[in-house]
């Protein structure tokens, strides 16, 4: 695939053709009265790729018995772990202002709303780590007979949860159904009845082809060899042409990875479905979202947290070590605003930022390690709030929580409100997209220089055909530019020695994030923080008791 210019790109995003181009360089109509671009702190990491090395001066370090660098889901839920065990030496390092990651969120006088991800499927009683956590919170009120979690009703996803905008319409659902030929309703039950399959698919040991978390899922050859096509081809060699149906797939691959289908492994699209049914023959999992998504998971841990989570204080040196038989480990770190360096000294560090920055931090890497973290590739996205002073005029099926466009390449929009029972009046959309229609480092480049203006535009004109009067309804829309917002599940990667490999131990630092799953999901963010710091205790010499 040849690179696409950043002009090409922007008249795709616009609508495809020269005219909107225009329109989107050389604006027409208004654009809202306010906004600002929003884009995580890039600038030291360009600066440590380049080989910015500073170091503390000797009166610049403290000591500690956990460093955990990164403060998303997956550290916040290591540092959690570790309190829950009765560890009170310990610190996280956050790069950005506030933490949480792609899970981060905002506020507004009349919601607070995400800026990332911003729901997670009920977890099934696999998920002990997640559990744990969501009890913890109020959000899991009991475990059923089965062991299973029962939520709050006040925490599932309203009614109504999803809709699509299609042929002039809005309709129930994400599957274009009106006007479907019965070709496209049978290829989609065959779909579902395959899926289904794989839902009750069990492998020798008993596990589920597809589970969450991953590590408690099969790694049986058959499941395995999944990985090695992509999930349009393993449409194709069933002879499924339905432009419905692919489009269905095409869109969950884009929503849940930031990859087309035809770059997506087999593996990772049939896990977006069948992980997420208890039974072969039952439902979904029900969603628990909150009107700032994610963002209220990364509320909770930092209020247990407290004074252990240090923003704006950016890793730039990881160097493990030995101190009198013992392992240890020197974190330098920098202070983004001032510039100043300071040191930690610990037994154990948990590294639980996205593992294309490993070499950049971590001294004296193997090469295998190194190697390793090239694998991993990640999505740009881009993430618009839109502040709206009412809502939209509705005349075909009413607003839902998720708004898709079936004729837009971008993923439609959530609604803030939709939770709070709010359903008139003022509110906040949260528009995104996956840039996976051209090459990542090309997306990149582009999204680095896209301006406010021009972000603007192609929000508005991608959801005027929904929505005519947009325009004139926003107040305030603001733009978050995600560089690296989620790890690829390219094919051939899910399954691969680089990926399995990524989050062994280094000596005393020990790995924790999302990207070492393979798919960037809040429930294997939680997994692999609780999985990295029960590595530590036991490092520490402390017993590891059941979270449950």
């Amino acid at each position: 695939m040849s690179p696409i210019s950043r002009r090409e790109m922007l008249a795709g995003l616009c609508g495809g053709s020269a005219s909107l181009l225009a329109g989107c360089e050389g604006r027409t109509r208004p654009l809202p009265a306010a906004g600002e671009i929003l884009t995580p702190t890039f600038s030291i990491g360009h600066r440590i790729r380049d080989g910015f090395r500073p170091r503390p001066a000797a009166d610049r370090w403290q000591e500690t018995d956990v460093v955990v660098i990164g403060g998303g889901i997956s550290g916040l839920a290591a540092a959690w772990r570790l309190q829950r065990a009765g560890l009170t030496r310990f610190v996280v390092l956050e790069l950005e202002p506030v933490p949480g990651g792609t899970s981060r969120f905002g506020r507004s006088p009349v919601t607070a709303y995400p800026w990332g991800a911003h729901y997670v499927p009920v977890p099934m009683r696999e998920n002990r780590s997640l559990i744990a956590l969501l009890r913890e919170m109020g959000v899991i009120e009991r475990l059923d007979e089965t062991g299973a979690p029962v939520v709050g009703e006040q925490f599932l996803c309203r009614d109504p949860s999803e809709r699509i905008f299609f042929d002039g319409q809005w309709h129930e659902g994400l599957f274009p159904s009106d006007g479907a030929a019965a070709r496209d309703l049978a290829e989609l039950q065959r779909f579902r009845s395959e899926v289904g399959r794989w839902a009750g698919w069990r492998d020798t040991k008993g596990r589920r082809a597809f589970a969450i978390p991953i590590a408690t899922g099969s790694d049986d050859a058959e499941v395995t060899a999944l990985d090695l096509m992509s999930m349009a081809d393993w449409l194709r060699r069933r002879g499924w042409n339905s432009d419905r149906l692919r489009w269905l797939v095409d869109y969950s691959c884009r929503d849940d990875y930031g990859l087309s289908s035809e770059e997506t492994s087999a593996w990772a699209g049939l896990f977006y479905f069948a992980s997420r049914l208890r039974t072969s023959g039952g439902e979904s999992q029900p969603l628990i979202t909150w009107p700032e998504g994610n963002g209220r998971i990364v509320r909770h841990l930092t209020d247990r947290l407290a004074d252990h989570v240090h923003c704006g204080l950016a890793c730039v040196g990881v160097d493990p070590g030995q101190r009198d038989g013992q392992s240890t480990v020197e974190i330098a770190a920098i202070d983004v605003r001032t510039e100043a360096v300071s040191g930690f000294r610990a037994r154990r560090a948990v590294f639980a930022a996205p593992q294309f920055l490993a070499p950049f931090l971590i001294h004296n890497l193997s090469a295998d390690r190194r190697r390793n973290a090239l694998e991993f590739e990640y999505s740009p996205w881009l993430v618009a709030n839109l502040h709206l002073r009412e809502r939209p005029r509705e005349s075909s099926f009413p607003l839902g929580w998720d708004n898709v466009l079936y004729e837009s390449r971008a993923l439609g929009y959530v609604t803030a409100t939709h939770q709070t029972g709010l359903d008139y009046g003022p509110t906040v959309l949260t528009w995104y997209d996956a840039l996976c229609d051209a090459p990542a480092r090309e997306s990149r480049r582009w999204l680095q220089d896209l301006t406010w203006t021009q972000a603007a535009e192609i929000v508005l004109r991608d959801l005027e055909p929904a929505h005519p009067e947009i325009r004139t309804l926003v107040e305030r829309l603001d733009v978050m530019k995600w560089g690296h917002a989620m790890v690829r599940p390219r094919t051939g990667f899910v399954w691969s020695r680089a990926r399995r490999a990524a989050a062994e131990p280094f000596g005393p630092i020990h790995f924790a994030s999302t990207d070492l799953s393979g798919v960037a999901l809040c429930e294997e963010a939680v997994f692999h923080g609780v999985r990295a710091a029960e590595e530590v205790l036991r490092g520490l010499g402390r017993n590891v008791d059941s979270l449950l």
